[in-house]
Parts: structure tokens; sequence; C-alpha cells
């Protein structure tokens, strides 16, 4: 059940026992935010922890004051502010000489888009943070319009014919920061997931997590098919998973095997894409060229 917010000590020892997302939440059946949460639970075990949470669906989740779905503090921040705020936390913290992480948890308009100017800045300046962001490929808690992240061809509330430009390559742009470590997360491989947010959580300086999260409600697609559109999207290798440490090493963590049915079964199975006339085979050549450069990276 969701929780009456507590304060101070009680607040803290109520923390370390509650999972990050309660029950009792109102986020929507197969939300892949939902399941990234979850995760990041497993992986936070008993650290304290303190979220900032810009606008986002990740905001609502928390539910109307005084109770919360959230079994860690939380600020709600507006969309552009979060890791600036985030960083104020992280240095009071430092201060205060506090063994706590500060985490970001934010929406892809709120990151690739209204949000990227203070998440470029800290990551600029090596805040001792963790930013996840949770990438439903659309503004999903404003009527589902097109973000840098929607992909070539989704229809959007202001893409009804399909958007025309590719999605924006994030994690290249974190790395290109020199951050320590930054990496794609797949719902649809749990022991992957759960060890890099365990990884990003014990690691200091900036931190960048990716996560393609499914929004039934704006892919237009089966709830109960979330983590296996996941999986086809790794499969085909239109969703690489891998890591970056200090902006250079790159690591792929899982082979994709190129698999054309699977990319076009990815496409089918969301109604986003229907009656967009989408080039299947130019979106295969872009996934094999990105992966040509992804391995040049890798070395």
């Amino acid at each position: 059940m969701i929780e009456p917010v507590l304060s101070g000590m009680a607040q803290t020892e109520c923390d370390r026992k509650a999972p990050l997302l309660r029950a009792g939440n109102t986020n929507c059946g197969g939300c892949g935010m939902s399941i990234a949460l979850n995760f990041m639970s497993r992986a936070i075990g008993t650290r304290r922890v303190q979220m900032v949470i810009p606008a986002c669906c990740g905001i609502v989740t928390a539910g109307p004051f005084p109770y919360s779905a959230y079994g860690a503090p939380v600020v709600a921040s507006t969309f552009a502010s979060a890791a600036a705020v985030a960083t104020g936390m992280a240095r009071v913290a430092a201060m205060n000489g506090e063994d706590l992480r500060v985490l970001c948890f934010a929406g892809d308009g709120g990151t690739y888009d209204i949000g990227m100017a203070t998440l470029s800045a800290a990551a600029e300046r090596g805040e001792d943070l963790l930013y996840v962001c949770y990438d439903n490929e659309i503004y999903g808690n404003t009527g589902g319009q097109r973000s840098s992240a929607t992909p070539l061809g989704a229809r959007t509330s202001t893409t009804p014919k399909g958007k025309t430009q590719g999605k924006k390559d994030i994690l290249a742009i974190m790395a290109a920061h020199g951050i320590p470590y930054a990496a794609t997360i797949s719902l649809a491989h749990p022991e992957d997931a759960v060890a890099k947010f365990a990884r990003a959580l014990d690691a200091r300086g900036f931190r960048f997590l990716h996560v393609l999260a499914p929004c039934p409600t704006g892919w237009k697609s089966e709830p109960a098919h979330g983590i296996e559109l996941v999986r086809l999207a790794v499969r085909s290798g239109l969703f690489p998973v891998c890591h970056v440490e200090d902006g250079r090493r790159f690591t792929i963590d899982v082979e994709p095997d190129f698999d054309r049915a699977a990319l076009a079964d990815y496409f089918a199975r969301q109604g986003r894409f229907r009656g967009t006339k989408l080039d299947l085979d130019a979106v295969a050549m872009a996934i094999e060229e990105h992966w040509r450069d992804l391995r040049r990276r890798g070395g």
C-alpha cells in the first residue's frame, strides 16, 4: 500500500526496508518505468538514496502529499533543473559527511531535450550523482508528444504521420563528456540490468544509465509484450546493450544477431508505426552502420 511520508530519522529507517516502488501506485500496466524502478530497488539494497524527479510520469507515481509510492525521499524538480537540484543535494551530503547516493530519475523529455543543459553541465563538472533516464521515446505524461528520443517513423500526437528524423544517440553524447561510467540497460536482461544499477550506485563521480522503457499507452502495444519488445530491439541490434568507461572504453555487453525477422516483429507489435511506410531495409542498414561505429569505438 502507499504509505504516509515520514520525516527525519523515522523516514531513513523506513526507507532502508521499503522497496523503491511501493505497491498501490497508479502506474499503467506494463509500464517499463515501473520495471526499471523494481530492478533498481534490488540493486539499492540497504544503501541510503535520495531521488530527484523532474516533470514526467515518474513524479506522478509518487501520488498526492502526504502519501508517497516511493520508499525513498524524493524532490520534485522542474523539467529543466533535475541535475542542478541533484548537484546541490549531493554537495550538501558530501559537506555533512553523509553516506548516501543522490540520483536523478527522468524521462527522455527531461533528459534528451528540456533537461539537456543542466545534465550536460553536471556531467562536465563531474558531480557525484547518478542520472537514470527511463526512455519511453515520447513525452508520456503530457499527451505523447515527439521528443528527440522518438525513433524514425513513430507516430505521436505531434508527428501524426510519423517522425521524419532519427533518434538522438544519448550514450555517445554522455560518453563525450568523459564521465567515469555510462551504460545502456535492457529490461529483458535482468542480471545485466541489476549489475549495472549496482555498479553505478557504488561508483563515484557522474554516472549515466539509459533504460529503454516500453510504454503501452504511447507505443500502442500490449502491456504484456513490453519485455519481449525490448528483447526484440536487442536481438535486432536496434538497442545496443553496452557500457562506456571514462568516455573511451566501449564494451558490448550483449551481442545481437541482427535478426531481420525480430526487427520486423518489433515494429509490427506497435501501433505507433502502423501506416507510416517505414523502410525496414533502410533501418537495417542504419543499424549495421551504427554497430560498425560502436565496434570501432570498442577497438
